[in-house]
């Protein structure tokens, strides 16, 4: 057994403490709590009307003045009482908040110099900041907030910290989210904040921006100028991120308003331009000033001077400057590129940098970008400067492609990672709505901060406003990987919903947005088709959309409780999301039973039409009030991104409903007319789990699903009509414990029978029974109707999973047992995947192991079949971020030979595209069991980075789903250990 750490013991005390503070009104993340709210002792920011005056230094960054004149603007709105504004030191006596740089601001150098302020960690630090409370820090003065950084965008960080914990979101802005107001603020004195960021350089890319966020910007701002990019560039520094490639697919930053670049370098934003558009200029750039190809073997000399302008429109702005080149509009070169020629446009590039900078080039921030063919190049010997940032890249579906081997990571330049949560391209664009799991944004950046790509981060939101959740997850991850450990990730999202809401209904707003995003990770709404989940099996698609329509049906109840003013925040970052996807599932859904129920002849095929077109009304509806409707129609635009219609990856021109099929349906007195149909057909017989209904020829036996004693589940038929004219029916049993909820009625659409059992009147062992069902013109179908009731196996007696329906579905953290070598872990992630949670293991930058080693997960399973079986392992769509064959698991039932699964054996495109639109990789390997009974499944992760959602074991029962069979009947051992040391 592994002893707790004190590592353990922290997260077990941070935890605790975020409880606490999120069961009182909480208005920070990330940031121990300093702010009082309850006007108890310590610096008052406001207090008995009066508020502290803000003191800033004459010689302070133009950027530190914006963003504390932000602060005081932020102190008045929370309070009604707006502090003055003073240079240099306080005019009056009483608490003043101090704002300052290290170096320009006399009054912090002075408080620094004579011990009251500590600041010896900060100094020299990239970013760093300290809030600190000081008692008679001058004479006059009783009390003091010094906030100080070590450099600009340190102070600004510092400043907006304290905006946020005295209730101002982030996104006040940005989503409307209502400022808290406050009588009282203030600070203990015993506070001090220091802070400084991991990753150093945390970034936005907007893109594919088109149409929705150009429009939106068109008719807010007049297009992407420096009124649209202050309020991005707030947004930002309040995320504390620092870094931007700005919009590109039909503006250009620096040259469509003169005032962007200014206004970045002035607020503190490191600019930079996408991975295909080098040397600080935009491709709009080279679409209105570039003369010939873009094309370096024939173009060379015009290409040099088009990038020589672009690093003197940007010579005096802080940046980091993308190299090297990509075809024209984010293409691939041309067929005879080859490496010897890209290195040479990086060598002339970096000497184009030395002449127009005056520096030498590795002094100046730089990054290749190994973006799709060009990490090809990369990988056939291309290299660049070591003073070079590597960019490595996932493959735009949220899955890194390579992470720095440990040679790589002693590079002086470091590496990053570019990251998606929007992408226009294959299998299939998605840019509608949020798809993205905050958990697998942790599992793929915490493999980039283990792996020592860490110096840059910047991901792809799109037009940014639907993609709220991750955005800042994602800011905040990049920030302190250590502060949001994996265990921490519904604390996370509690602690935002607080924020943003209030914490009386944190914990249901937490819970909300982490099912949406599950079930829209599950897959993208945009990939949805009317048969994406079974309509039979399972009853999966029933399944899916009923949860989904609980979830939207629950947000909207919180909604309602919300004061007025939060409605508008709400409907932005949660309602919207949740109504707007589980209304497109049940409309793709109700397309397939549609189709089913015309296949079947069903009368009610043509309601599901109309009720697909309703659907599709309401997907407009919903949308108009996003748009026109809340906060007086700010946000018209928003939701205009075409989302249904798709015939290929690219978007369609205009949202298209899924075709539906209608019957013309034979009137009362037309049953035996010519085209009509014969009185005895006129019910219809469906069974759950089946798709041909009664009557069919070939004529084929009725069987529903087992009723199982493990499960206890009942089961249920579908009676039909095939015409407008009603019918009788009646139902009789085999047995006397069948329990069936109609047994006799009449029917004009639809009737489901529920069947079920008396367990207690069962006889042990398996029994099958019958119904038989009459109905008009003696129209007589039997129904079997299995039963399992083993004799030698209870469900009092049974430990681990128990086999059903010719299956054993399991979800990985449902383990017996946890095996670890010394300096080994399993992880638990939870929230990660389509069901439950995923299993990995600790830590991430590890060797590889063997089999010997024992780093394996173990399942008891009780199996009432012998003989060859099928084990599905169901993992996360983890790409081969390592050069080598691939990584492995391997498997095996009891003490047979372990088999060896290389998970990147396929490297092929369609295997690719079908992990990243599932969402997860499925494996199936073959094994022998001799005898039912219990057996013990075990699982070896061999190489690290690997996720396991699901072990799903096939005894002969396993249909065709998306999802797969929910999991089996589990019986946790009593006393199992969660982990325990490797045997030898």
């Amino acid at each position: 057994m592994q002893r707790s750490t004190s590592r353990d013991v922290w997260l077990r005390l941070v935890t605790a403490v975020a409880a606490l503070l999120i069961a009182g009104q909480v208005h920070a993340i990330g940031t121990a709590r300093f702010v009082d709210t309850e006007g108890k002792a310590g610096v008052a920011l406001v207090q008995a009307g009066r508020a502290a005056p803000i003191v800033v230094g004459t010689d302070e960054y133009p950027g530190v003045l914006r963003a504390a004149r932000d602060l005081q603007r932020d102190i008045g709105s929370v309070t009604g009482k707006t502090p003055q504004w003073q240079v240099d030191r306080p005019a009056a006596s009483g608490d003043v908040i101090i704002v300052g740089t290290l170096g320009h601001h006399a009054l912090i150098d002075r408080l620094a110099q004579q011990g009251k302020i500590d600041t010896r960690a900060l100094a020299g630090q990239w970013e760093g900041f300290v809030i600190q409370a000081v008692a008679d820090p001058m004479p006059g003065v009783q009390r003091a907030l010094v906030i100080a950084g070590s450099d600009k965008r340190g102070t600004i960080y510092g400043i907006y910290t304290l905006s946020e914990q005295i209730g101002v979101s982030p996104w006040y802005w940005w989503a409307d989210v209502p400022i808290v107001h406050h009588r009282s603020l203030s600070v203990p004195l015993d506070t001090r904040i220091m802070e400084k960021p991991t990753v150093q350089y945390r970034g936005l890319f907007l893109n594919d921006e088109a149409p929705v966020l150009t429009n939106w910007a068109k008719e807010r701002f007049g297009g992407f100028n420096h009124k649209f990019y202050e309020k991005l560039f707030e947004l930002m520094l309040r995320m504390r991120a620092n870094y931007l490639w700005p919009a590109m697919w039909y503006s250009s930053f620096y040259d469509d308003d003169k005032e962007n670049g200014k206004l970045a370098d002035m607020m503190g934003i490191v600019m930079g331009t996408s991975h295909h558009e080098p040397m600080m200029r935009a491709q709009q750039e080279w679409k209105r000033y570039g003369k010939g190809p873009w094309d370096y073997h024939r173009n060379g000399e015009v290409l040099r001077d088009f990038w020589a302008q672009g690093l003197r429109n940007t010579r005096d702005y802080e940046k980091v400057i993308t190299m090297a080149m990509r075809g024209d509009g984010d293409e691939p070169m041309s067929e005879d590129a080859n490496v010897d020629l890209l290195q040479q446009i990086v060598r002339d590039q970096r000497a184009i940098i030395k002449k127009e900078l005056g520096q030498e080039p590795e002094k100046v921030p730089q990054l290749w970008a190994l973006y799709k063919e060009v990490q090809d190049y990369y990988e056939k010997g291309m290299r660049v400067p070591d003073d070079m940032l590597l960019l490595w890249c996932d493959d735009n579906w949220g899955n890194i492609r390579r992470l720095p081997t440990a040679e790589e990571r002693k590079r002086s330049g470091g590496a990053g990672v570019y990251y998606h949560f929007d992408y226009v391209g294959g299998p299939r664009s998605y840019k509608w709505l949020n798809v993205t799991q905050i958990a697998k944004v942790w599992e793929q950046m915490n493999l980039a901060n283990e792996y020592g790509a860490n110096r840059l981060w910047v991901v792809n939101v799109g037009d940014l406003k639907p993609m709220e959740v991750p955005t800042e997850f994602f800011m905040a991850y990049a920030w302190n990987p250590q502060a949001w450990p994996a265990e921490r990730l519904p604390e996370y999202l509690r602690a935002w919903a607080a924020r943003e809401f209030g914490a009386a209904h944190a914990e249901k707003i937490a819970s909300i947005v982490d099912k949406y995003t599950r079930y829209n990770a599950r897959r993208h709404p945009e990939q949805l088709e009317p048969e994406t989940y079974s309509l039979t099996n399972y009853d999966e698609a029933e399944r899916v959309v009923a949860d989904y329509n609980a979830l939207a049906d629950e947000a909207v109840r919180v909604g309602r409780t919300l004061p007025a003013n939060m409605r508008d925040a709400y409907f932005q970052l949660v309602e919207y999301p949740v109504r707007a996807s589980a209304n497109a599932l049940d409309m793709y859904v109700s397309t397939g039973l549609n189709r089913l129920y015309a296949r079947q002849g069903r009368v009610t095929t043509n309601d599901m039409a109309a009720r697909v077109r309703q659907l599709f009304q309401r997907d407009a509806d919903l949308a108009n009030k996003y748009q026109r409707e809340i906060s007086g129609g700010k946000w018209n635009h928003m939701m205009s991104q075409t989302r249904f219609g798709y015939t290929n990856w690219d978007q369609p021109y205009r949202d298209v409903m899924p075709a539906v099929s209608e019957l013309r349906v034979p009137a009362p007195g037309q049953l035996a007319a010519p085209n009509g149909i014969h009185p005895s057909d006129q019910m219809g017989v469906a069974v759950q789990g089946d798709a041909i209904a009664w009557p069919v020829f070939p004529i084929r036996q009725l069987v529903l699903p087992p009723l199982d004693v493990f499960e206890k589940q009942p089961r249920y038929l579908e009676l039909f009509n095939r015409s407008a004219q009603p019918f009788d029916y009646a139902i009789t049993t085999s047995h006397p414990w069948i329990r069936l909820s109609h047994k006799a009625g009449r029917v004009s659409k639809d009737q489901r029978i529920v069947v079920d059992v008396d367990w207690s009147a069962v006889p042990a062992g398996t029994t099958m029974a019958s119904l038989t069902i009459s109905g008009p013109a003696k129209a007589q179908v039997e129904v079997k109707v299995p039963v399992h009731k083993p004799a030698d196996l209870v469900p009092g007696t049974a430990r681990g999973h128990v086999e059903t329906q010719g299956v054993v579905a399991i979800e990985a953290e449902h383990y017996t047992r946890a095996l670890a070598p010394s300096g080994r872990q399993w992880l638990r992630i939870p929230g990660y995947g389509r069901t439950l949670s995923g299993m990995t293991t600790l830590p991430v930058a590890a060797d590889a192991l063997k089999v010997v080693d024992g780093m394996r997960l173990e399942y008891e399973v009780n199996l009432f079949t012998a003989g060859e079986l099928k084990v599905q392992a169901v993992l996360g769509p983890t790409l081969k971020f390592q050069p080598g064959e691939g990584f492995r698991y391997a498997i095996s039932i009891d003490d047979d030979a372990p088999q060896v699964v290389n998970v990147h054996a396929d490297g092929s495109e369609r295997h690719w595209s079908k992990i990243v639109s599932d969402g997860v990789a499925q494996f199936v390997t073959t094994h022998r069991v001799a005898r039912p009974g219990r057996h013990t499944v075990k699982f070896w992760a061999l190489d690290p980075g690997l996720v396991l959602q699901r072990l799903v074991i096939d005894a002969g029962g396993l249909r065709p789903s998306y999802l797969g069979p929910q999991e089996s009947p589990y019986y946790p051992v009593s006393g199992s250990p969660a982990a325990q040391s490797a045997p030898n």
